[in-house]
């Protein structure tokens, strides 16, 4: 368990997704009290197609040193290694296998999963650790005046602190920034998420090989301003498939659909030329989701003026649809922030810590937000010299018997990863109380000494002229 903070206070989290349950649970460790307020149903969230999520090391860590090595692993498997093909002709191009010693220096695994697995898993955790979860419960508006929640029905909740962990298009992210940020921005692409079932790809001839290889792998596919992304997860039989498109037709609504409801036949006709392994997989998948592809610029503030109120995950740091690192860095947020808390003695330091939060995790975010929309970028460059240029590269390295990340830009993109794993969350926010926090706290302690001095010495001065 981490440190216990002298003062306990209230916590109320708007938004109960990874983002939302991971803070409360680190909220729960440090000792604090936690409200998590999710608007929809469980009932709704059964409905909704979420697809399978990836966990690179430096998310899978945290979690396991949070105890939930053990429900992870039962709903999970671990990667090793990944395949590279072309999009239009199936054509292999490489394999990169992920190198043992950069995962032992890491302390975490490669993870595929069902999100919603991912997410029982954390609510469970958060029940456990003592955090009120309320499901159907919809926010309308939050200020950091006297910090209260509006709900729908009327009520007020109260709060010492309120985290909007409530996703792109935010309640307190628009109270704090004035304006929803995500919503205003442009897309470039579609992301496609949905399933399909492990029996009927085995039943196919030309599918069941995804199921045979030596190590469990995921597919990438390389394509002109199109790419995919394959992968087994535990759980369930399941193949998880990402795809990433061009818009649809002018005058055709592509607004993010999360609850059911798409036709399949939409996400077939976005798919362009493919190879035909991918085509049948769509011919055999579950209702998708769709969501706009954006690339959102930094947010300036995460915390409003009072210093009461600040947005965590996707609400603070939106990522492209469908990245790697998307819940990763929801859980790194909460693990920074509860650290901080954990130091937490009177309430004159809630604005100090919620500002060292924003000070440690904007700059990592925006170099991840960065290095995802280039990873997005090099699996979807238009037909060109740089395309053909990337495809010779790896060509020549898997002709060599290298790994296809091994030299080059590639190679480059391969050593911002390790780097990105290697990160530890709460290492960060332990670093910025000792060389910060406790500066500042011993700094404030004199000047409270000295104002006492003063006092004593004002006090003795009118006594002797008595």
């Amino acid at each position: 368990m981490s440190g216990k903070p002298e003062l306990i206070i209230k916590f109320v989290v708007v938004g109960g997704g990874i983002a939302g349950l991971a803070c409360a649970i680190a909220l729960r460790r440090v000792g604090h009290r936690v409200v998590v307020l999710e608007q929809y149903s469980d009932t709704d969230f059964s409905k909704m197609s979420h697809g399978g999520i990836r966990l690179p090391p430096n998310v899978s860590k945290v979690l396991f040193h949070w105890g939930l090595e053990r429900a992870l692993r039962q709903v999970s498997i671990t990667s090793s290694a990944m395949e590279v093909e072309i999009y239009e002709t199936g054509e292999y191009i490489g394999t990169h296998r992920w190198e043992e010693e950069v995962l032992r220096e890491t302390g975490g695994d490669f993870l595929f999963l069902h999100h919603a697995e991912l997410r029982k898993v954390l609510h469970d955790a958060a029940i456990a650790a003592g955090a009120e979860v309320r499901a159907g419960t919809k926010v309308v508006s939050v200020s950091g005046d006297g910090p209260h929640v509006t709900l729908t029905t009327g009520e007020t909740l109260l709060a010492d602190v309120i985290v909007g962990a409530d996703g792109r298009s935010s309640v307190v992210q628009q109270a704090i920034v004035g304006k929803g940020v995500f919503d205003a921005a442009p897309y470039q692409s579609l992301f496609y998420n949905t399933t399909v079932p492990g029996e009927l790809m085995r039943a196919d001839p030309q599918l069941a090989p995804f199921f045979k290889k030596p190590v469990e792998t995921m597919f990438v596919w390389l394509g002109n301003n199109r790419s995919a992304v394959a992968f087994r997860i535990g759980g369930k039989d399941e193949f998880a498939l990402h795809l990433w498109v061009p818009p649809r037709q002018k005058g055709l609504s592509d607004d993010d659909c999360w609850g059911g409801g798409l036709d399949l036949k939409e996400m077939r006709r976005q798919l362009g030329e493919c190879e035909p392994r991918l085509l049948k997989m769509t011919k055999l998948a579950a209702t998708p989701s769709r969501v706009q592809v954006k690339m959102v610029p930094p947010i300036a503030d995460w915390v409003d003026e009072r210093g009461r109120m600040a947005i965590i995950g996707e609400a603070a740091h939106p990522l492209p649809a469908g990245s790697l690192q998307g819940g990763a860095m929801a859980v790194e947020d909460a693990a920074v922030f509860a650290k901080l808390f954990s130091h937490l003695r009177d309430k004159d330091q809630i604005s100090t810590f919620l500002h060292a939060f924003q000070d440690l995790r904007e700059d990592r975010c925006a170099s991840v937000a960065h290095t995802e929309q280039c990873n997005l970028y090099f699996q979807m460059l238009p037909t060109g010299p740089q395309q053909e240029q990337r495809d010779q590269d790896m060509r020549a390295k898997t002709a060599q018997g290298e790994s296809v990340f091994g030299g080059g830009e590639a190679s480059e993109q391969w050593e911002q990863l390790k780097e990105l794993w290697g990160y530890d969350a709460e290492d960060e926010a332990d670093d910025w109380w000792v060389k910060w926090g406790l500066l500042r706290e011993r700094a404030k302690q004199r000047s409270l000494d000295m104002e006492a001095e003063m006092n004593v010495a004002r006090l003795s001065s009118l006594r002797m002229r008595a």
